[in-house]
């Protein structure tokens, strides 16, 4: 933020616990498996996106939030059922998916088969939201969260999420394909510095199956050094080194650490 006389001024949250926007999508569902455009059809949740949500819930059941806000589709109320926050959950029209009008149930390859070059995030649907529009919704959620502290989640959908995600770091909805937003996804939204004008992302797209913010043990950082000297051991001599079972594929590991063990498992099972 710039004072009137062009100096770099920063706004500090006030006194109290930092905000965070848990943001979630909800499980899995029929379209969402087959790659169909799912807006304002209210398909609810497989089997499997059922048992998702769960599995979710399991990752912050002991973090207390002081709001959750859910879409009023139902498969995004069922995925905030299913989690299971401390909170009671209030519907928030505008966390709706985006309106795809004609191009509802449809997948991208249809799409692009009748309109070459076609682009979500750019072009909105026929008799579907704009960007425009979809982008003052996701405005909305963000001005009222704002007002905010705490831990607060948001149940929400694909499409919405990755605007959501865009316009709180001020970006266009354009912006928003490059966030990939999956099925019973964490992501956590907050402030760098705690200060209002400075928007970040802690936690993007973190699969269900990952377990949230836990303290590692003596015992797994001991685990996760000789995972790292096995991993050094393969880049810069060609060597090998057994690695321990118990290796955690979380957000603290780097791609080139997950390709390296995969490669060492493929190498001990004769695969390579």
């Amino acid at each position: 933020m710039l004072s009137h006389d062009g100096k770099a001024v920063h706004v500090t949250v006030s006194q109290g616990t930092p905000l965070r926007i848990f943001l979630i999508r909800h499980g899995e569902t029929a379209w969402s498996l087959s790659g169909q455009y799912t807006g304002r059809a209210d398909i609810p949740l497989t089997t499997h996106g059922e048992d998702e949500a769960r599995e979710l819930g399991l990752r912050i059941q002991n973090t207390p939030f002081t709001h959750v806000f859910t879409s009023p589709l139902t498969r995004a109320q069922q995925t905030c059922a299913l989690v299971g926050l401390n909170a009671t959950p209030e519907i928030v029209p505008d966390l709706t998916e985006w309106d795809n009008g004609d191009d509802e149930g449809r997948t991208p390859v249809d799409v692009l088969a009748s309109r070459p070059g076609w682009n979500l995030f750019r072009d909105g649907s026929p008799n579907g939201e704009s960007p425009a529009d979809i982008s003052a919704r996701a405005d909305r959620v963000i001005a009222r969260v704002r007002l905010l502290k705490g831990n607060v989640a948001l149940f929400c959908h694909s499409h919405f999420g990755r605007v959501f995600a865009a316009r709180w770091l001020g970006l266009t909805a354009e912006h928003a394909q490059q966030f990939l937003f999956d099925t019973a996804s964490l992501s956590v939204l907050c402030y760098d510095h705690d200060c209002f004008d400075e928007p970040a992302i802690a936690l993007w797209n973190s699969a269900a199956c990952a377990t949230f913010a836990p303290a590692l043990s003596q015992s797994e950082r001991e685990t996760r050094s000789i995972n790292r000297r096995a991993i050094e051991r393969w880049d810069n001599e060609g060597g090998e080194q057994d690695v321990p079972a118990m290796f955690n594929e979380e957000a603290h590991d780097s791609s080139v650490m997950t390709n390296a063990i995969k490669r060492l498992n493929r190498t001990n099972s004769g695969m390579e």
